[in-house]
């Protein structure tokens, strides 16, 4: 992913609510399959991870990233933004 890419992904994320929160139960299966089935519909989710969580904000996008086949948009602070490319719905279309 390109560096105009990711610019422009974090411009549609701004607006984007937070769909998902990452707390004491860390990163499970089902949390995995969670995302990935919002991924498949949305391309573009915002999580965060709250403070009992055992992972940072930027250890737990890398994680869920390699386990849903995304990419990392951004992280800032405790938010994080993923990107994949639907197979079914797309909807964002990048250069």
């Amino acid at each position: 992913m390109t560096s105009k890419q990711r610019a422009f992904l974090r411009s549609l994320a701004v607006n984007t609510e937070t769909i998902m929160q990452i707390g004491c139960g860390g990163i499970s299966e089902n949390l995995i399959k969670t995302v990935s089935d919002a991924l498949e519909a949305r391309e573009l989710i915002k999580l965060r991870v709250l403070d009992n969580c055992e992972y940072t904000a930027r250890e737990a996008a890398e994680e869920l990233a390699e386990a849903t086949g995304a990419e990392v948009v951004t992280v800032i602070g405790s938010k994080l933004v993923l990107y994949r490319e639907s197979v079914n719905k797309k909807k964002i279309f990048l250069d």
